[in-house]
């Protein structure tokens, strides 16, 4: 990986432990599974957040607002389901 492509990660998982003390509180999680090429962040969520019917406004809302405050290159967060 390139350094770059390493401070481009270290930012979203800065974002991400941002986020994070929230997901739980509500005992869910995320995890980042990659960045593409495309500066799209591909996130697996866990626990409660999985089946809770506003993920998807938590996706948008929360987490991608979060990680552009952080890594504004970055275009959209994608959910990948397990």
């Amino acid at each position: 990986m390139i350094a770059s492509e390493q401070a481009l990660v270290e930012k979203v998982e800065k974002a991400l432990s941002e986020v994070r003390p929230y997901l739980k509180s509500d005992g869910g999680d995320i995890t980042l599974i990659e960045i593409t090429e495309e500066n799209v962040v591909k996130v697996m969520l866990h626990g409660s957040c999985v089946d809770c019917n506003v993920n998807q406004m938590t996706l948008k809302a929360g987490v991608e607002s979060t990680i552009k405050k952080y890594a504004p290159e970055i275009l959209r967060v994608e959910k990948i389901n397990a």
